[in-house]
């Protein structure tokens, strides 16, 4: 079941296209990251989810309803919101804080006790929110968006200020909510360390999506090579010999051989290396998230000048050329 469809989704501010063309789902227990460069749309797409701002064209609906419409308010409870940027009284404390809005939004005070212990603040419940740090402030933020216990998260930037054990504990309450049916939409620039917790990448570029699937369709569209590194006295002539059907480039890297090679070809490299009892050691490094980002971003950048999309080092051109 969709719990967002956004369907040929154009917007606009003053003339200027902000989202020139976006056709987007997402499923119930999905978590999506929302990728792109500052000005790409991914705000003003988040912002469209919410209902805080209507489509110049096309439909966005959330929970099978338009969510500017006068009843999507029955709806709203289901949604939690995390801002990039947020803000409190600065003079109230944490727990004053969370009450607060666990008033606004008619939740039970134990949920509140219950959040501030979850997001790791139970200790600086009753101080001031103008003494906490950034990360604190984001992680009270977080439990702000997780009061409702919400069937769609939307996350801007969520781990600005966190440390990387607050942020691997912050992604391990991501896989928790997914595992409870959830749904999030996850948006950041800190790429590494995300690729695991994602089941789908969208890439947003000139307000249009440049690329949207799991991250192995997207390494297979891309065509990035699997980088392998082959440590040990190997004899590469006969390496270079074995391997040319399968490898797009040889070269010595350092100590260690390293072989460039499509997806679909690396498991037959990898047994072509273990028949060579010289080889000491092998690293394996598929193409990251970052990887997969920059290149969609430079395609959308290439497209945009009316330029040819850059180069797939593992085409099947250059598999014709031969083995460098």
């Amino acid at each position: 079941m969709s719990v967002v469809q956004l369907t040929h989704v154009k917007k606009h501010f003053d003339g200027v296209a902000a989202i020139k063309e976006l056709s987007l789902t997402i499923d119930e227990g999905e978590v999506l990251g929302l990728f792109g460069h500052n000005g790409a749309g991914k705000t003003t797409t988040m912002k469209l989810i919410l209902g805080l701002l209507k489509p110049s064209e096309g439909t966005v609906s959330v929970f099978g309803h338009a969510p500017t419409s006068p009843h999507f308010s029955d709806y709203r409870y289901r949604l939690g919101f995390l801002p990039e940027n947020v803000s409190f009284y600065q003079q109230l404390t944490g727990q004053e804080v969370l009450a607060y809005f666990a008033k606004l939004k008619k939740v039970s005070k134990n949920r509140v006790s219950q959040l501030l212990e979850e997001v790791g603040l139970n200790h600086a419940a009753n101080r001031k929110v103008k003494t906490y740090s950034k990360g604190m402030k984001q992680r009270l933020g977080l439990a702000q968006a997780l009061l409702t216990e919400p069937k769609l998260l939307l996350l801007d930037e969520p781990t600005v200020g966190l440390d990387p054990i607050a942020t691997q504990d912050f992604y391990g309450m991501v896989d928790q909510l997914k595992k409870s049916g959830c749904s999030v939409i996850l948006c950041s620039h800190v790429l590494p360390g995300v690729e695991k917790h994602i089941d789908r990448a969208a890439i947003l570029g000139a307000g249009q999506l440049q690329a949207l699937g799991t991250l192995a369709e997207l390494r297979q569209q891309a065509e990035l090579p699997t980088v392998i590194h082959a440590y040990g006295g190997i004899n590469q002539d006969i390496l270079r010999s074995e391997l040319k059907a399968h490898a797009i480039q040889i070269s010595n890297n350092g100590e260690a051989i390293e072989i460039q090679t499509s997806h679909v070809d690396k498991t037959h490299v990898l047994r072509e290396l273990m028949k060579h009892p010289s080889v000491s050691d092998v690293d394996l490094q598929t193409p990251s998230l970052e990887q997969i980002y920059r290149y969609y971003v430079e395609a959308s950048s290439h497209k945009a000048n009316g330029e040819p999309a850059p180069h797939m080092t593992n085409s099947l051109t250059k598999k014709k050329e031969g083995v460098e």
